[in-house]
């Protein structure tokens, strides 16, 4: 991960064996992020997102986000109740400053059908035929609100990395408010790359916002 031309950490991606949650095997997708040393001097950060999803990947069943700063640490959880279509969502922040304070807070909002998380949707976009041109719609919640995001596939591009030449989609998504699973990305325009083949790996991501550019680029892969 960069900012700008400054090195500024890595995220990880992981599926994890099948579970069960509620009565139901699921899907466990898991992502991490994490400042590195020299950024660390000046924005400590690290997160883990635990997102979970039936087998056919027809919906969430649990999301799960943690994320440490110097002065602040957040652990949200959202449960996925599809017998009242209802998103539960809990949030605890706990301020670290003298003395500590803690804030805690719960919302119930609706969901649409097929609702997804914010990492999850990620991994159900992976098993679409893509095609320059197609607009995806699906319904995703962070537990604060369900709307119909969007992601519209721009081109196909050629990208070398790591040392390879590979075919990839460019693919521009719209979450039409709902917070992304990187932060600091909230209002920014994201840009992601996955390669065209049957893995649909991600290879790229940039955004531009006012403070400046992120960008990340795939560093190393396991499992495939």
């Amino acid at each position: 991960l960069k900012w700008g031309i400054v090195p500024a950490g890595e995220a990880t991606l992981e599926l994890l064996p099948l579970e069960t949650l509620n009565n139901q095997s699921v899907y466990h997708f898991v992502m991490m992020v994490r400042t590195n040393a020299f950024l660390d001097l000046f924005y400590y950060y690290r997160s883990r997102i635990d997102a979970y999803a039936t087998v056919d990947m027809a919906h969430s069943v649990r999301y799960r986000e943690q994320t440490r700063t110097r002065f602040k640490a957040r652990d949200v959880v959202v449960e996925f109740d599809w017998l009242a279509n209802q998103a539960h969502y809990s949030s605890v922040e706990t301020v670290s400053q003298s003395p500590h304070k803690t804030n805690k807070s719960n919302r119930v909002t609706q969901l649409l059908p097929g609702t997804f998380d914010p990492l999850s949707v990620y991994f159900y976009t992976r098993l679409l035929n893509l095609e320059v041109g197609d607009r995806i719609e699906r319904p995703i919640t962070d537990g604060l609100k369900c709307v119909v995001a969007q992601a519209e596939v721009l081109q196909k591009e050629s990208l070398t990395i790591l040392g390879q030449s590979r075919s990839t989609f460019l693919i521009q998504p719209d979450f039409k408010g709902v917070k992304p699973v990187f932060e600091k990305l909230v209002g920014a325009t994201i840009r992601v790359w996955i390669s065209a083949d049957a893995d649909r790996i991600p290879v790229k991501l940039s955004s531009q916002i006012a403070l400046g550019s992120f960008t990340g680029e795939l560093m190393s892969i396991e499992g495939f």
